[in-house]
């Protein structure tokens, strides 16, 4: 199967479920998670009207986007390193996994410097997982509390993994409607406007949207296997 067929799928599924949600097509966003993958599969991704794509790694990434054409919206899904924070901003505009308040600084202050305003997704850590970075539910009160000083960062909402194997979307359900309660809960107690929820995989993304993503990462669904470059 073509990687158009794919999307098409992926598509007509995510279309499905957000009937079931009683939602519009246009509330939720589809992030072809492209890493590991090489530009001619992206390349078809794009030909068949995919506009985002979603890396891991800064020095892959920038390989890659030399290859593709102006007008894409880059988003970073791996761990951000302060260090790193300068080269991951001179070509992504979204960045997913910010797990700290050490590193949404970081990114404000140079964000700033560069004259950049990059949209930022809070990592929630649903399940208390040692191998996942994140915020735990408990923290978010004080982070929210502290997102007004740092007016270098947009801040697009939360996204979270939850703590079961991608696939197995019934068990995932709780974890994506606990994510959607918490961020419901934050914009109520404070004000501040948390509009996008950034969960779900190839596994699990129709449940996601029952839940209410906005945007859902769609990695082997879409490209196959991994075949890494």
């Amino acid at each position: 199967m073509s990687v158009a067929e794919r999307l098409a799928g992926i598509r007509e599924r995510m279309a499905e479920a957000c009937a079931r949600a009683g939602r519009a097509e246009s509330e939720v966003a589809l992030l072809a998670v492209s890493k590991t993958v090489v530009p001619e599969l992206m390349l078809e991704a794009w030909a068949a009207g995919q506009r985002e794509f979603g890396e891991s790694r800064q020095q892959e990434a920038a390989a890659k986007l030399g290859l593709m054409p102006a007008g894409g919206v880059w988003h970073f899904i791996g761990r951000i390193q302060r260090n790193k924070v300068r080269k991951i901003l001179e070509n992504f505009t979204v960045l997913h996994g910010v797990d700290s308040l050490k590193l949404a600084a970081a990114i404000d202050r140079i964000a700033i410097e560069m004259g950049l305003r990059p949209e930022v997704f809070l990592e929630v850590n649903l399940g208390s997982e040692d191998s996942k970075g994140g915020f735990s539910p408990q923290e978010m009160d004080e982070v929210i509390a502290c997102l007004p000083s740092l007016p270098g960062l947009e801040i697009r909402g939360l996204m979270a993994i939850p703590p079961v194997p991608d696939g197995e979307a019934e068990a995932a359900r709780p974890w994506f409607r606990k994510l959607r309660e918490l961020r419901d809960s934050l914009q109520e107690k404070h004000g501040f406007p948390l509009p996008g929820l950034s969960m779900g995989m190839s596994g699990d993304f129709q449940v996601a949207i029952e839940e209410g993503s906005t945007m859902v990462r769609v990695g082997s669904a879409i490209f196959g296997e991994r075949n890494p470059i």
